[in-house]
Order: structure tokens, then C-alpha cells, then sequence
């Protein structure tokens, strides 16, 4: 046995050159996908092991304690400190100014910590230097700082009323990431300075953090659930270090199972394009097996020369695809890079190559399978008339059914196997089988239907209709070629320009110019109005009753539901995750409409209501009648939802989810958020100076919010999320474009007889050309309507259900791309066949 693979191995080796002619399209499939596949892999994998290593820093601590708006009692206090070692800070909103002047202040984000502070992870300031709390009076700043001030090291700033030394400028804050959206450069001092600046008072936007270092063998996620179970009506948000960034987690979570369908089609794709390329592989050499099988040659012969073929170009593919994979990697954390914690440079992951490789050479022996068994199982006299008198092949041969579903069985077990997410996995298998069963069987169809049609009268039109049904005709294997192809191109369309409407819509280029908070209430709010009147004469100023509580329970009265017995929040249902923004309002809010229940009167005093907005409603399932419980500086209220509505959330204005009626919230400690929009916006750099310089003269603990920048973020934010989503969809049109040029190659060399016959007949190259479109003209306007449905159904999915973005493609734009793709389709038809319109009919006829 062994002395038959060996001669095998060495009549393969003749028929192979290091172009590997013949076999590219397989290359090429195997490349995209195994490169996708390893690329994808080692992404996802350094970002699980950098949140797995870095929980700890990223959170600060094992466990993280958050009251918004109060310090924790001293009860709660003492609690937390029996946990573990606790290191505590305040966060809030405040502006800074150089101390020698008040005519330029900046909005930053004032974070105080204790001497504790950092528990995990380093902290660096400019120069690589690490350092630790600021002591004293000093404080560390963000670059962007010292850039709008004009300050650097061993300057002096002043906020509220504290001034401060410049220590250094921040380099590395280790617990960046889990703080989330910054709404200014960061600022950090000590609890000493904090004091000093007079900015923290009753009703205060600030946020007090306790972090806590467990001890060796402790269990932070029991813990957490005791202390929340102990003060459950307190309003404590609780993180681990497992969680220390929910929001991350989850949108972690959608981009790996995004990125796992986007290998998975690669995949896919990649096995029609290999199936296709070892068929014309073979169908070009022919004439060596048959005389191979003249000399002597058995079945088994056949089949282990060609195999060994195949593998050593698998086997060189998927070499390459590895190392293509783990060098793209950088360019996909760079498109990634602030949004998700990524190591820096290359990385080598050898379970994921180790994966990639597997999937690559099991693709490959899988779908070069049946053309392979076709070759082992026809006669030479067969093969030899195979262009005049074309075999019965492709996927009808009874061989393949066992070797091709055990492996197509290994490709699945191991697809769901070593996905992060087994059900997705599988079901996007099933459905990609059901897509390929559908194409087949359209394919099928169109033969069918092509054969019944009454017969057109203008020849080439008949003659194209022929080809669609005549012996040998390509059409199933270009129709699946052809629909994935095109599908891939609407997919890519769908899903570019939907996150581009959702960035215009969630990130409006109209919105108030800055937002202020902690407002004064009584006279403080009377001398904010005269100071925007006079600095900035006709600017419309809205402001709100503005708080901070947690919702503690919810639902119909005797029944409500503990949110601290929760074993997991409900989908969609932020509105439970932590404290959320409190206001109350004797109207109904600018941009909400009422979807049900009814506002109360202006003067009413009867029990306390709330209105709340119907999707969260929807959420957790709440009805105008329940309760509704919340905890506000430590205390525990209650009110019957009156109403729901609707929210413009585009609006960018203030959007609450909970409104209260006035009677419910009035008389708790709180200040006022207020608006700012210009009037004239083209003076915005003049009045934004003398506004913020006259706030820090007037009312130092107001802080001041810039929507520019904060927009210009989320827009970048959006932007990177919007590239690296296109940028992994492309890996798909990539394969299927190399599937589309095998597929057309394919069926190029099958036409060559016919065209050669053609000629023979008088037919003109203008004339076969003419019919190469007319035939690809029908393909193509049958599938453009499948590829809508198909490519616009999985961005819907991808859009919708996966990122939790509005569905809102322009379709003009998605048809325009689809009108491209079938033009590509053609050209590619015709470029393809210029060569096999070159053919002398006498050289061709010789060859037969």
C-alpha cells in the first residue's frame, strides 16, 4: 500500500509546477478563508484574554460599589469596608481655569481618589514615569487640558473654588475603559482638593465609587449579591471584575458573533469556490486520466494522485492564509482601537491557527470530494468523450454522499465546537445550507423552465435560452455562484449605509450647543438666565429638575418585582442597569408624545405619578396602572405609572425615561440641567469664552458640558464601529468574487466546443459575444432579485438583531451597488471569454 502512495506521490509531483496552474481558485478560496478564519480568531481571542488579564485594572479593584448623587452611609460604609481593601473616589462634571486668569475654562471630568488608589494596574504620566494618587493640592491632567488651557507641568489650575499644581499630564489611566463615555478630558486629585473646590453638595451630579481587593479565595459575584440582597434599597450599582464593563462585554459580544458569521460565510463560500476549481482542475486533465486508466491505472490510483495534488495546494493555501491572518490582525485592532482592549503589535495564537488550519484542509478534502469520485468512477472511453458527449456529474454521483457528509459533519461539530457562540454557529450553518439548497434548486428551476419556454424567435435570444438547459449547461453552478456573489454585494450595501443613517440620526449635526448641570435652584438659576441673556442675546435656554436614582422594583401593586432578585436584567431594559436621570415636569416634554395613560393636571396633588417611556415599558413589562419603586438619595419612593411615551430620542435634548409628576420629586434636594442653544452658531467660538469664563465667576459649582466635541466623539465611536464592520463584510464579497470568476472560468471552458462549433457554422465573435450577454443577462436578472432578498434579509439580521441599530438602508444606494455588481458580473462574462473567442476552430477541433 505503501508503494502505491509513494508512486502516486511522485506522478503528482510531475503534474504540479510552484504556480500551481490550475488549482488558483482553490488557492485563492482557501486563502480568504483561512486568512478570515485565523485573522478573525486571533482577534477575539487576545480581546477575551486582555479583559480575562485585565478585569481587575479595567474595574479598579474586584468589586465595585457606585451610589449616585450620596456618599454611602455609615452603615454602608462600614459593610464595605468589611469586604475587602477599599480605596474610594468621587466622580462628577466641573470646569477648570489657569488660576491666574478667568476668561478661559474648560469642561472636564473631576475625578477624586484616595490614597488606595490605583488598587490594580499602573498609572503613567507623560515620560513613562508611574505614579500614584495625586497628594495634596496636586492634580493630574488629560493632554486635552493642557492643550484648551494652554498648561503644562507645575502650572496652576483652579477649579471650583481650589486651586491646584499641575503634577503631570496623564499617560496611562488603567481604569479608563470601564468609566465609559467621557463627556470631557479627565482631571484627577485627591479627596483633599475635592473638598477644597466646594463643588460636591445635597443634589450634587456626582458618583461615588468603592472599590474593593478581595482576598485571595474570595468569590466577588457571591459577594456582590450579598451586599445587594443587604441594602437592597440603598441604590447600589454593583460591578465584578469579571463584568467590569458591561456595556464592553456586550458589545464584545456582538462584534465576536458578527465576526464569527462574517468566517463562517468566508467559509462557506470558499467551499463552493473550491468544489467549482477542482472540477475544472480535473475537467482540464481529462485526457492524462483516461490515458492513466488505459495504462493500467485502477480507481484508487486516480483518486490518490489528484488527491495528493490537492492537499500539497491545500496544505500551501492555508500556510499562507495563516500567515496572512496574523499579519492583518494589527490593521483590524487599529480599526478597533478605543473601542475594544486589544494587545498591541502582532500576536500569535496557536488554538485559533490550530482552528483555522483544520477548518481550511477539512473545506477543502470535503467539497474536492465529489469531482474527485466522479473522475474514479468513469471510464477512459467516457472521459476521452466527454466534451462531445458530457458525463453526468457534479453532486448527482451516489459516491459522494459519504465522504462529503462526514466531512461536511466534522465542519459543522467543529464550527460549533469552537465557537464562543455554539447556537449561533449552528444556526447560521443551517441557514447557509438552506440559502445553498435554494440557489441549487432555483438553478435547477431555471433549467427546467428554460427547456418549456416557448422558443423566441430572434435567434440569439433562443440560443441563449438553450444554453441554460442544454446537456452540460453550467447553470446550477453559476447560479449559485452568481447569487452568493451578488448577495454579498447587497449585504455589504445594506449594512454600510444603515450605519451611516443611524450615525446621522443617533448623532444629529443640530443639537443644543452646551448642557449645564448642577444649576442652582432659587436664585442661582435666576442669575444663570441673566448671565446667558447677556453673553449670548437670543439663545434659547430650557432647563429641567435634574436628579439621579436606581429603580428598585416594578410592576402591579402586591406584586412588584425586586430588580435585586433579578438573576439576569432584561434584554433592552437598560433603565434597570444602575442609577438613571430623575426629573419631574408639570407638562408633557418637548419631543414626547403620549402612546397611553393620560398627564396630570398642572396644579395636581394627589399620589405621586410617573410617566415612562414606552419601550422600556415594553422591556420589563410595564402597564399604565402598575408601580413603580426607586431609591433617591438614599430613600425609597413610589408612584403608579400615569402614561407612556414615545421619545425623540434624536432630539438630543433632555429625553428622560422616567418623568414624575412635580409632587413626587420636588421636594428632595436637587438642582437644575440646563440647554444652551445659540442663536447665531457661526459666533459660537466668541460667546463659548465669555459664557464659560462668566459661569466660573457666578456659579463655580455649575459645570458645563460642550456637545461639539462630545458629537465629534460618538461620531468617531460610530465611524470605527461602522469601518471594522465593513472591513470584515468585504472578506465575504472577496470570496465570493473569486467563486464568480471560477464559476464563469468553469463555465468558459465547457462553452468551448460550442463556440468552436459555432464558428465553424459562420457565427461571428460579435454574434457569440452577443449571446454570452444575453445568456448572462437572463442569469443575472433573476438573481438580482434573489440577492435582494437574500443579501437584504442577513444585513437585516446583522443590523437589527445583532448590533441593535435601526434598520434604515437607502435603497437607492443598495440597488445602485447591486446594478454595479451585475455590470462586474458581465464584464467579468465577457472578459473571461475573449480568450475562447481567440481560439482557432481547427486547433480546437484537433485537440478534441
Amino acid at each position: 500500500m505503501m508503494g502505491r502512495w509513494s508512486l502516486a506521490w511522485r506522478l503528482a509531483r510531475r503534474g504540479l509546477d510552484w504556480r500551481f496552474r490550475g488549482l488558483r481558485l482553490l488557492i485563492v478560496c482557501l486563502v480568504l478563508g483561512t486568512a478570515a478564519l485565523s485573522a478573525i480568531g486571533t482577534l477575539t481571542g487576545g480581546i477575551g484574554r486582555e479583559l480575562a488579564a485585565r478585569g481587575q485594572s479595567m474595574l479598579g479593584g474586584d468589586l465595585e460599589l457606585t451610589l449616585a448623587g450620596r456618599a454611602a452611609a455609615a452603615d454602608e460604609l462600614a459593610a464595605i469596608r468589611g469586604l475587602g481593601t477599599v480605596s474610594q473616589g468621587v466622580r462628577l462634571q466641573a470646569m477648570a481655569r489657569r488660576a491666574e486668569s478667568a476668561d478661559d475654562a474648560v469642561p472636564v471630568e473631576l475625578k477624586a481618589v484616595d490614597a488606595r488608589w490605583p488598587l490594580y494596574g499602573a498609572f503613567t504620566v507623560e515620560g513613562g514615569r508611574k505614579a500614584g494618587a495625586p497628594q495634596g493640592m496636586t492634580a493630574w491632567i488629560d493632554p486635552g487640558v493642557g492643550d484648551r488651557l494652554g498648561v503644562k507641568a507645575g502650572d496652576r489650575l483652579k477649579i471650583g473654588q481650589a486651586e491646584l499644581i499641575i503634577g503631570g499630564v496623564i499617560a496611562g489611566e488603567p481604569d479608563r475603559l470601564s468609566e465609559g463615555f467621557a463627556l470631557g478630558p479627565t482631571v484627577i486629585v485627591s479627596e483633599e482638593a475635592l473638598a477644597a473646590s466646594g463643588l460636591v453638595q445635597v443634589g450634587s451630579m456626582a458618583r461615588w465609587k468603592y472599590r474593593l481587593r478581595l482576598a485571595d479565595k474570595a468569590d466577588p459575584a457571591a459577594l456582590a449579591d450579598s451586599f445587594k440582597t443587604r441594602f437592597a434599597s440603598s441604590g447600589f450599582q454593583v460591578r465584578t471584575r469579571d463584568k467590569a464593563s458591561p456595556g464592553l462585554d456586550r458589545f464584545v459580544e456582538r462584534m465576536g458573533q458578527f465576526l464569527v458569521l462574517v468566517a463562517l460565510a468566508a467559509l462557506g463560500i470558499a467551499g463552493i469556490g473550491i468544489a467549482g476549481g477542482v472540477s475544472s482542475y480535473l475537467e482540464a486533465r481529462r485526457a492524462s486520466i483516461a490515458t492513466l486508466k488505459i495504462l493500467g491505472a485502477d480507481a484508487g490510483d486516480i483518486v490518490r494522485i489528484y488527491l495528493l495534488q490537492i492537499a500539497a495546494a491545500a496544505l500551501a493555501a492555508i500556510a499562507l492564509g495563516l500567515l496572512l491572518g496574523v499579519g492583518i490582525t494589527p490593521l483590524l485592532a487599529r480599526a478597533l482601537e478605543g473601542l475594544l482592549p486589544i494587545p498591541p503589535g502582532f500576536t500569535v495564537d496557536a488554538g485559533a491557527l490550530a482552528v483555522a488550519g483544520a477548518y481550511g484542509l477539512l473545506i477543502a478534502l470535503t467539497f474536492a470530494a465529489p469531482p474527485l469520485l466522479d473522475a474514479r468512477r468513469v471510464p477512459a472511453m467516457a472521459l476521452l468523450r466527454a466534451r462531445v458527449a458530457p458525463l453526468g456529474r457534479g453532486w448527482r454521483v451516489p459516491l459522494w454522499v459519504l465522504p462529503v457528509g462526514l466531512g461536511l459533519s466534522g465542519i459543522a461539530a467543529l464550527a460549533v465546537l469552537t465557537s464562543p457562540q455554539p447556537m449561533l454557529a449552528a444556526g447560521f450553518l443551517g441557514g447557509a445550507a438552506a440559502v445553498f439548497a435554494l440557489l441549487a434548486l432555483i438553478g435547477r428551476g431555471l433549467s427546467w423552465l428554460a427547456a418549456r419556454l416557448p422558443r423566441p424567435k430572434r435567434p440569439l435570444l433562443r440560443m441563449a435560452l438553450g444554453n441554460l438547459h442544454r446537456p452540460g449547461a453550467q447553470t446550477s453552478a453559476l447560479v449559485v455562484a452568481l447569487g452568493f456573489a451578488l448577495a454579498a454585494f447587497v449585504l455589504l450595501a445594506a449594512v454600510q449605509t444603515s450605519i451611516d443613517a443611524n450615525i446621522a440620526k443617533r448623532v444629529p449635526q443640530r443639537a443644543p450647543d452646551y448642557f449645564v448641570l448642577d444649576v442652582p435652584r432659587g436664585a442661582g438659576a435666576e442669575t444663570f438666565k441673566a448671565l446667558v441673556r447677556r453673553e449670548a442675546p437670543g439663545a434659547a435656554v430650557r432647563m429641567v429638575p435634574s436628579m439621579r436614582g436606581a429603580v428598585l422594583a416594578y410592576g402591579p401593586e402586591g406584586a412588584m418585582t425586586e430588580v435585586a432578585t433579578l438573576k439576569a436584567i432584561p434584554e433592552d431594559s437598560w433603565l434597570l442597569r444602575g442609577d438613571r436621570g430623575l426629573t419631574y415636569a408639570a407638562d408633557i416634554p418637548q419631543g414626547n408624545v403620549l402612546s397611553a395613560g393620560h398627564w396630570w393636571p398642572k396644579d395636581y396633588k394627589g399620589e405621586p405619578l410617573v410617566s415612562v417611556d414606552e419601550d422600556q415599558a415594553k422591556a420589563i413589562g410595564l402597564k399604565v396602572g402598575d408601580r413603580l419603586r426607586i431609591s433617591l438619595l438614599g430613600t425609597e419612593r413610589e408612584a403608579r405609572v400615569a402614561s407612556l411615551r414615545r421619545i425623540d430620542w434624536s432630539s438630543f435634548g433632555f429625553n428622560y425615561a422616567l418623568v414624575f409628576s412635580p409632587n413626587a420629586l420636588e421636594d428632595a434636594p436637587h438642582t437644575f440641567a440646563a440647554t444652551i442653544t445659540l442663536a447665531a452658531p457661526e459666533k459660537r467660538q466668541a460667546v463659548r469664552r465669555a459664557i464659560l469664563s462668566g459661569l466660573v465667576k457666578a456659579l463655580p459649582e455649575s459645570s458645563v458640558i460642550e456637545v461639539g466635541p462630545v458629537l465629534g466623539q460618538a461620531r468617531t465611536l460610530l465611524g470605527q464601529v461602522g469601518t471594522a464592520i465593513f472591513a470584515a463584510a468585504s472578506v465575504a464579497v472577496l470570496a465570493g468574487l473569486a467563486v464568480l470568476a471560477g464559476a464563469i472560468a468553469a463555465a468558459r471552458a465547457a462553452r468551448q466546443y460550442d463556440s468552436v462549433i459555432l464558428r465553424v457554422l459562420g457565427a461571428s465573435r460579435g454574434q457569440l459575444l452577443a449571446l454570452l450577454a444575453a445568456e448572462y443577462a437572463l442569469l443575472c436578472t433573476v438573481l438580482a432579485l434573489v440577492a435582494l432578498v437574500l443579501g437584504g434579509g442577513t444585513a437585516w439580521l446583522v443590523i437589527v438583531q445583532l448590533f441593535e441599530f435601526d434598520w434604515a438602508p437607502d435603497w437607492g444606494r443598495v440597488l445602485g451597488v447591486l446594478a454595479g455588481g451585475v455590470a462586474l458580473v458581465m464584464v467579468l462574462a465577457v472578459a473571461g471569454s475573449l480568450s475562447v473567442l481567440r481560439t482557432r476552430p481547427a486547433e480546437a477541433l484537433r485537440a478534441l
